[in-house]
């Protein structure tokens, strides 16, 4: 489904991504490792068209994306939800789950799915409360549902269990695993706890130093890639 080659990135003079290849097939979910710093948020960013490509290609479905508009993933079905989440604090829920719906249009969506409140009772419960007045599990909630509006085939998370109480860490990982095994939608995220990733994900991407080191199935991550590339 998504398939990245040789991708170079840079920021001013520092060459942050070398000749990145990353693979993520349909159906899968795929969780990409390493400490802060190597590069993940930027391939997530490069990946969504928020900083132009150096070089290299990025396709979704044989479309290049290298020199699309960032709206255009959006309308191929492509979801995001950035680290921090980002949310629009002086709206409402609803609000911000309507902004979702620009993209959503392109596919005949004119509301808020129902689907999206019985994933996340909370966010029907405070539909009139503003994002910035929300917990921090609650926004990021918040952030998936608005990804989710758009009905992604696609969704990507930046370290959605960041800053996140335990208890909410356990259903977002049920989310992940509810989405990607039962509704079908390929997912590509970023994670730190290795423990979550092993719960959601199928397969795991290692990247060091702007380049990936190690990928195959999540069950052979073993400790000595552990301890090399992941520990602090």
């Amino acid at each position: 489904m998504l398939n990245i080659t040789a991708l170079q990135q840079f920021y001013g003079a520092s060459h942050t991504l070398w000749d990145l290849d990353l693979q993520v097939k349909q159906g899968s979910c795929v969780c990409l490792m390493g400490r802060n710093g190597v590069g993940k948020t930027t391939l997530l960013k490069s990946i969504m068209g928020l900083i132009p490509v150096a070089d290299g290609s990025i396709q979704f479905d044989g479309i290049d994306l290298s020199r699309a508009k960032a709206e255009t993933r959006a309308e191929l079905g492509i979801g995001y939800v950035p680290q921090g989440r980002e949310i629009f604090p002086l709206l409402t829920v609803e609000e911000n789950l309507k902004t979702g719906l620009r993209a959503a249009n392109k596919q005949g969506i004119k509301k808020v799915p129902d689907s999206i409140y019985e994933i996340f009772p909370v966010l029907k419960q405070m539909l009139k409360r503003r994002g910035g007045d929300l917990s921090g599990g609650q926004q990021q909630q918040l952030a998936i549902g608005r990804a989710l509006v758009l009905n992604p085939r696609l969704l990507i998370l930046d370290e959605p269990t960041e800053g996140i109480q335990p208890n909410i860490v356990s259903e977002i990982g049920d989310v992940i695993i509810r989405l990607n095994k039962e509704l079908g939608v390929t997912v590509l995220l970023v994670e730190q706890k290795l423990p979550f990733a092993r719960k959601v994900a199928d397969s795991f991407c290692i990247m060091d130093r702007g380049r990936h080191v190690a990928v195959g199935a999540i069950d052979e991550l073993n400790e000595t890639m552990v301890k090399r590339y992941l520990t602090v």
